[in-house]
């Protein structure tokens, strides 16, 4: 099987190029992908021509979308729409990859993919969104993939910035404590992607993130003990750390459809940072 990706550089595109690699892989991007100019998009996949597309490009600086709002609907609306043209007019399987901030993190409970999202209260939420909509309109052969709290070799992500602010010069850190998800590993989701591209019949919405559930709080002390390191570590409010962009009180995804269709389940996200702290700080 041939795989092109889209944000081959990203954090999670570097994960599915070593986590994939019994595929052919071809990853894409800037300068010689740029998903906003539609023909030169699908001239690039024609010359591919892969069997599949992973399209992880995207504009995710959260607070940056607000800001920049046309060039986040550019990249999330507008060039998703032309990777899902390019991948429906050449008949070729599209899997986008999308957020939690698609909902708006208000529930109570955790969202399943049959829970009605709206795009949230953030622009990135909200042009990410639309991206989802055009590749339900556009692309019949596609899968829509929801992650969240990602972390990954190389990051950058949350637990990169607590181990680099572990350095022994602060004496307690203040981490938030009343956003609850799911910590998730570029790992888990590349094995994940792995078992959907192997059942070619499944067409959809999957969410993909670690089971289990924590704050920021909860995961910054699990990363600490993991890594033994006495850091103290205090939880305090949303509040107390305003940002740009709202962030969503509960960003925790239930995994229906892996059920549904008898895939296997989600590690729980300790054990998935587990192997993580092994291998990218060699901490046994």
């Amino acid at each position: 099987m041939k795989i092109m990706l889209t944000g081959g550089k990203g954090m999670l595109g570097r994960t599915l190029c070593r986590e994939l690699a019994e595929f052919e892989v071809i990853a894409t991007d800037l300068p010689e992908a740029d998903i906003t100019d539609a023909d030169g998009f699908e001239k690039l996949l024609q010359t591919i021509r892969p069997d599949a597309v992973i399209h992880c490009a995207a504009m995710t600086a959260v607070d940056k979308c607000e800001s920049e709002i046309e060039l986040a609907y550019r990249l999330n609306e507008l060039g998703t729409a032309n990777v899902a043209k390019a991948c429906n007019n050449n008949s070729v399987r599209l899997i986008a990859i999308s957020t939690d901030y698609v909902f708006d993190g208000d529930s109570d409970k955790p969202y399943n993919e049959l829970d009605r999202a709206t795009g949230g209260n953030t622009v990135y939420g909200k042009s990410k969104f639309a991206g989802e909509e055009a590749v339900r309109a556009i692309c019949k052969d596609h899968i829509i993939a929801r992650i969240s709290w990602l972390y990954g070799a190389g990051g950058p992500s949350f637990v990169h910035a607590m181990m680099n602010l572990a350095d022994g010069t602060r004496p307690e850190l203040k981490v938030v404590a009343d956003q609850i998800g799911n910590p998730t590993s570029t790992t888990a989701v590349a094995r994940a992607l792995r078992n959907l591209l192997q059942k070619r019949e499944l067409t959809g919405t999957f969410h993909l993130t670690c089971e289990g559930e924590a704050s920021w709080f909860d995961f910054a002390r699990e990363i600490f003990r993991q890594a033994k390191i006495n850091q103290k570590v205090i939880p305090c409010t949303t509040e107390e750390f305003p940002r740009p962009a709202p962030r969503p009180k509960n960003s925790r995804l239930e995994k229906m459809m892996l059920k549904q269709n008898n895939l296997p389940p989600m590690p729980h996200w300790t054990d998935a940072l587990t192997e993580f702290m092994q291998s990218e700080f060699s901490i046994q």
